[in-house]
């Protein structure tokens, strides 16, 4: 990966931590995770190989973990991972065929970083789980819920936000071309 595109993925996992952050406030078994809408925004844009798109869910999923107070933050180390790799498939896949690709990929990859984390923390606490909510429908019908609005909020600001950071980052890479002067056509 070029050194330009590790500073996008990084600058985007950035601004995805603090809004992170500042979703604490909330409370809930789960966070809402608008990260993964900034991970997905970055594979987006550089499309990465598998490798490295397994990364940027790894990097992803330290944030998500560190930055929690839900049932089970390790699960995010899983979860992020798995939301990152299907973000590039489905992407791969769609990026040519139809203008909403962004957002569908993201809502894909919301419900795969989401339902995972949810699979996991039962599989993890399922004795927690059930002290604090009783039952396994309780759980769920309080964390699915959660899912569903994120992702569709993830999938509404990737969509929003590709179009613009692809135009800067095509404004970028035509000023810097090598070969080309940055000065005024009509300077001598």
């Amino acid at each position: 990966m070029k050194s330009r595109d590790i500073a996008i993925v990084g600058i985007l996992l950035a601004i995805g931590a603090i809004i992170r952050y500042m979703s604490l406030l909330i409370p809930g078994p789960i966070v809402s995770n608008l990260v993964i809408a900034f991970y997905s925004l970055a594979i987006i844009l550089v499309v990465p190989t598998f490798r490295e798109a397994l990364g940027i869910g790894v990097v992803a999923g330290i944030v998500c973990a560190l930055l929690s107070h839900s049932i089970f933050p390790p699960a995010n180390l899983i979860s992020e991972p798995i939301g990152a790799v299907v973000c590039l498939g489905v992407y791969l896949v769609l990026r040519d065929r139809f203008a909403l690709a962004p957002a569908v990929t993201t809502l894909l990859a919301t419900f795969a970083s989401g339902f995972s984390f949810i699979l996991i923390a039962l599989l993890a606490v399922a004795p927690t789980v059930l002290g604090r909510f009783g039952t396994l429908e309780a759980f769920l019908a309080v964390t699915v819920p959660i899912v569903l609005i994120t992702a569709a909020v993830n999938a509404v600001v990737a969509q929003a936000l590709e179009i613009p950071a692809s135009r800067a980052l095509m404004r970028g890479a035509r000023q810097t071309v090598p070969g080309r002067s940055a000065r005024p056509v009509d300077e001598p």
